[in-house]
C-alpha cells in the first residue's frame, strides 16, 4: 500500500492556474478611475489586463486612465451587465487567445472596472459559469467603491448601488477627506447593514494597498446576505433560458417558416435613467461655462447622476476634465494632450450626462440660451 492510499493521508492540493479576475465596481462618481490610476502604477499590476466599461454614447473614462496601451480594453457598446454574453465574453476570450498566440505578454490577472450603473450579478455569474471563461479564469473578488459623500442617498434611490455593496468582498469607502466623521459613520452603518461580512477600508485620493484589492480568493456567497445567492440563481436560470431559446430558434424557423423574435432582455436599469452628450462647437469661456454649470446643478442636481467630459477652454491648449455628481463639482484637472482618436480628435468640447428623468431639451436650453454658451448645430 502506498502512502497516498493510507487512511487520513492528505493529497496535495492542486494549484489553481486559472487567471484571477477582480471586479471593481461602485456607483457613478465613486472614484473607480482614480483608484485604477493609482493601482496601475503599482508593481502588482505587472502583466495585468484592464477592461473599462462605460455607460453613454461617448467614452471618457478610458482617456482619464494614465496608462493606456494594449493591456487596457474599452467595452463601449453598452453597460457591461447588459452585454455580458457579448462584450465581456468576447474581451476575455480575446485576451486569453492573444496571450496564447504570444501577441501580448502573458496575462497574470484581469481587472474589470464596471460602469457606475452596472449590476455586478451577471458579471460575476459570467466569470464563474460561462464554460470557456470559467475554465480559464476565476473570480478573485468583487471590490466596491462607496462614495462617502453621496452613498446614503444613492443606496436609497438606486437598486444597482445596493447590489454593488451587497455583492462585495471588500468595500472601499472613498472621498473620506470630503466627509466629516458623522457622515462617514452613517455610511459605514448603512453598508454594514447590507453586507456585514465585507471589510470596510477608508480611502483618500485613490490611494489603496493592492493587497486590499487583490487576493480575495474564489468568490463565495457565504457570509453575504441571502439575496446574493438568490440573485446568482436567478441569473443562472435567465442564462439557461436564453441559451435554450437561441438553440431552438433555427428549428422553429425551419418548421414555421416565420421569423423568430428573440426573447426581450430583462430590464437591468431604471427606465428613467438615460445618457446623452452635449457638444460645444467653439472654445469655451471658462467663467461663463462655470456659471452655466453651477446654475444647472442648482436647478437639476437631484436628477443628475453624473456629468463628465473634456472641454476646449479658451487660452488652454490642454483638454480640461470636468466631473460632477448631483450638486457637486469636483476640481477640474487637465489631460496632457487631446486624444488622437474620435470623437475628441476634433478638439470640440463634449459633456456626457447620465440623468434620471431630465430631458435633454431642458439641459440644452439652460446651457445654450440662459447660459449663453455657443452650441454645436448638430447637438
Amino acid at each position: 500500500m502506498t502512502d497516498s492510499a493510507l487512511p487520513g493521508f492528505m493529497q496535495p492540493v492542486e494549484e489553481d492556474r486559472r487567471i484571477p479576475v477582480t471586479i471593481l465596481t461602485g456607483f457613478l462618481g465613486a472614484g473607480k478611475t482614480t483608484l485604477l490610476n493609482y493601482l496601475l502604477k503599482q508593481p502588482q499590476m505587472a502583466g495585468a489586463a484592464v477592461l473599462i466599461n462605460e455607460f453613454g454614447e461617448v467614452g471618457v473614462d478610458h482617456h482619464l486612465v494614465e496608462q493606456v496601451d494594449d493591456s487596457v480594453v474599452l467595452l463601449d457598446s453598452g453597460c457591461i451587465c447588459c452585454s455580458v454574453q457579448g462584450d465581456l465574453v468576447k474581451a476575455l476570450k480575446g485576451i486569453f487567445m492573444r496571450a496564447l498566440r504570444k501577441e501580448i505578454p502573458p496575462v497574470t490577472r484581469v481587472l474589470i472596472e464596471t460602469t457606475g450603473l452596472a449590476d455586478p450579478v451577471p458579471v460575476v455569474h459570467t466569470v464563474m459559469e460561462e464554460p470557456f471563461i470559467a475554465e480559464r479564469y476565476r473570480c478573485d473578488g468583487v471590490i466596491t467603491a462607496v462614495d462617502a459623500t453621496h452613498a446614503v442617498g444613492q443606496l436609497g434611490d438606486n437598486r444597482e448601488a445596493v447590489r454593488q455593496v451587497a455583492m462585495a468582498d471588500r468595500l472601499l469607502i472613498t472621498k473620506c477627506d470630503l466627509a466629516d466623521a458623522a457622515m462617514r459613520a452613517e455610511v459605514a452603518a448603512r453598508v454594514a447593514a447590507l453586507n456585514p461580512g465585507a471589510e470596510q477600508i477608508e480611502i483618500t485620493g485613490g490611494v489603496v494597498d493592492p493587497a486590499v484589492v487583490f487576493g480575495c480568493g474564489l468568490y463565495d456567497v457565504s457570509g453575504k446576505a441571502p439575496d446574493v445567492a438568490a440573485w446568482l440563481g436567478e441569473e443562472r436560470v435567465r442564462t439557461q433560458q436564453a441559451v435554450a431559446a437561441a438553440r431552438s430558434a433555427p428549428m422553429a424557423w425551419r418548421k414555421s417558416g416565420q421569423p423568430i423574435v428573440a426573447p426581450t432582455a430583462p430590464a437591468r436599469h431604471d427606465e428613467g435613467v438615460r445618457s446623452y452628450v452635449l457638444t460645444f462647437s467653439e472654445p469655451l469661456n471658462w467663467f461663463a461655462f462655470s456659471d452655466a454649470l453651477g446654475l444647472l446643478l442648482q436647478v437639476y442636481g437631484e436628477r443628475i447622476l453624473r456629468i463628465k467630459g473634456l472641454l476646449n477652454v479658451i487660452g488652454d491648449p490642454q483638454p480640461r476634465i470636468v466631473q460632477c455628481v448631483q450638486h457637486s463639482v469636483y476640481p477640474p484637472t487637465s489631460l496632457p494632450a487631446w486624444p488622437d482618436e474620435a470623437p475628441y480628435h476634433d478638439r470640440r468640447s463634449r459633456l456626457v450626462f447620465i440623468v434620471r428623468e431630465l430631458p435633454r431639451d431642458a439641459v440644452t436650453e439652460l446651457f445654450f440660451s440662459i447660459g449663453g454658451v455657443p452650441a454645436d448645430p448638430e447637438a
